[in-house]
């Protein structure tokens, strides 16, 4: 009798047993849920916060894990996220998580990682190379690294001149070519109306497309101003 009552009592500690651990790792796994539901909208706040002024621009946040020993209650209304309009400017973001039901928050924070998609040198590029869909191709850059003004179509590059040397996969920016440069012949459009009039002419400056630039007018020999329109050509708003 005793030893059966002993087996009866070692089962029932085996099942006791189980059940805590059971809820023990149920416990792990809800906490580690919570910390990655925060984790989550975080990053997701930031994403929609910062795709309001980045039209152009490929953003990517990566937010840093939140310890595993700090406890997170649950919040059945949600979440909420807050974080200063000049934080987003930086490229650390720290993030405020609260829950209106209780008075918890957290500080969280992410890094922020902003490229644009741009036109590059394809290869090495010397002064002189007028530029060819050849030696140019698209690349993802952080903006951090372009002080110029850059350019996301490679058609509109084509035929324009490189004025210095650039290595291979380097951003191209307006200060290192030129679509008209000084001393190129070139034709200058003249608008009045609905009537146009087109001479040649010769660049007195170096221009990309929107520069207005001097330009020497071979028939009349005098000197005017001009929009540069494309390669070798210019244009007179009269």
């Amino acid at each position: 009798m005793k030893k059966l009552n002993s087996k009866r009592q070692q089962k029932t500690l085996a099942a006791i047993a189980l059940i805590m651990s059971s809820a023990v790792s149920f416990s792990c796994v809800a906490t580690d849920s919570l910390h990655r539901v925060v984790e989550n909208g975080a990053k997701d706040y930031l994403v929609s916060q910062l795709a309001d002024n980045s039209a152009d621009t490929n953003i990517d946040v990566d937010i840093v894990k939140i310890d595993d020993r700090i406890n997170i209650p649950e919040c059945p209304e949600g979440y909420q996220y807050h974080t200063s309009e000049e934080a987003l400017r930086q490229s650390y973001i720290s993030v405020r998580v609260s829950c209106q039901n209780n008075d918890w928050y957290l500080f969280t924070s992410g890094q922020v990682s902003r490229t644009k998609d741009i036109v590059v040198t394809y290869g090495a590029v010397s002064p002189g190379t007028v530029l060819t869909s050849s030696n140019l191709k698209m690349a993802s850059v952080d903006i951090k690294r372009l002080r110029y003004t850059t350019f996301t179509n490679i058609e509109t590059l084509v035929g324009a001149r490189m004025k210095r040397r650039a290595t291979n996969g380097q951003a191209i920016q307006a200060n290192m070519l030129c679509f008209v440069c000084k001393g190129d012949r070139i034709t200058i459009s003249a608008e009045v109306g609905k009537m146009k009039v087109k001479t040649a002419g010769i660049a007195q400056q170096d221009g990309v497309v929107g520069d207005n630039i001097q330009v020497l007018n071979a028939s009349s020999k005098k000197t005017v101003i001009a929009k540069v329109a494309s390669v070798e050509k210019v244009v007179i708003q009269l």
